[in-house]
């Protein structure tokens, strides 16, 4: 079960960077479907992960950071 979770941690750190990453360098517009999904993903996963390992403060941040995601989602789909 540990292999799983710290795989899922490093999938959803890749992912998170990987947004950052590409919308720094604007390879990737932050209103683009893909930038939210890839925000949405990574912070579900880092979620799991940080939960796991009883980090809760990093877990809190990272339900800010879907909550932030799902309404943006949301307004893409609305458009």
């Amino acid at each position: 079960m540990k292999l799983l979770i710290d795989i899922i941690g490093w999938l959803g750190s890749i992912q998170v960077i990987a947004a950052y990453g590409l919308n720094s360098y604007q390879k990737l517009k932050s209103d683009s479907i893909l930038f939210l999904l890839l925000n949405l993903i990574g912070g579900i996963c880092l979620i799991i992960y940080s939960y796991y390992y009883a980090a809760y403060a990093n877990t809190f941040i990272n339900i800010v950071w879907v909550v932030i995601a799902i309404p943006a989602i949301i307004k893409f789909l609305r458009k």
